[in-house]
């Protein structure tokens, strides 16, 4: 199957579950940005990526306490769900985009967010490519990765392949992998 017959089914699959979205997900995806947010700071002036942003679970957590957020999401009707969630929030930016093609400028994030992401995309690293692009020199980038798509070696070395270096890895008593990186240079 292309990347572009993937990635079309799977925003045909968001788009028919987008209403009942966070009924079956909310749970899972709630303890994985609980584990991802563990220690980590964020200042007022914080600039904000979700990359597969889905309904906005995370907006909730990071946006009283960052300058703007930005949701991408390849969905347009999870992106009307994520849409009733930011209502009630003047910095929070919803764009309609491919994760592995983000119409952002490069080096802009302080935070970028890639939850429940990378197990959708037909070539991960190509997407953990793009996260590194629009993230800042230093920029914290949170990755999970569902244990049922990766074992830990592969998902370490997904990271490592996009130049991505783990400051944390947490994964006990979640059903995915959450990785704390920044950009490595080499």
């Amino acid at each position: 199957m292309s990347e572009w017959n993937k990635k079309r089914d799977l925003m045909h699959r968001y788009d028919l579950t987008a209403h009942i979205y966070d009924m079956q997900y909310a749970e899972e995806q709630t303890a994985k940005i609980r584990a991802a947010l563990e220690g980590l700071k964020m200042e007022k002036h914080s600039l904000v990526l979700d990359a597969g942003c889905g309904t906005g679970l995370l907006f909730g957590y990071v946006a009283d306490k960052a300058e703007a957020t930005v949701g991408l999401d390849i969905s347009r009707k999870i992106l009307l769900q994520a849409k009733k969630r930011v209502k009630n929030f003047q910095n929070i930016h919803l764009i309609l985009a491919d994760a592995d093609n983000m119409p952002l400028k490069e080096n802009i994030f302080s935070h970028v967010f890639g939850i429940t992401l990378i197990q959708n995309m037909p070539n991960p690293v190509k997407t953990l490519n793009e996260i590194r692009r629009v993230a800042k020199e230093n920029a914290v980038i949170v990755v999970t990765g569902m244990k049922k798509a990766f074992t830990l070696e592969g998902f370490e070395g997904l990271l490592w392949d996009a130049r991505l270096g783990i400051i944390s890895l947490r994964y006990e008593s979640l059903k995915c992998y959450v990785a704390v990186c920044t950009k490595i240079y080499h």
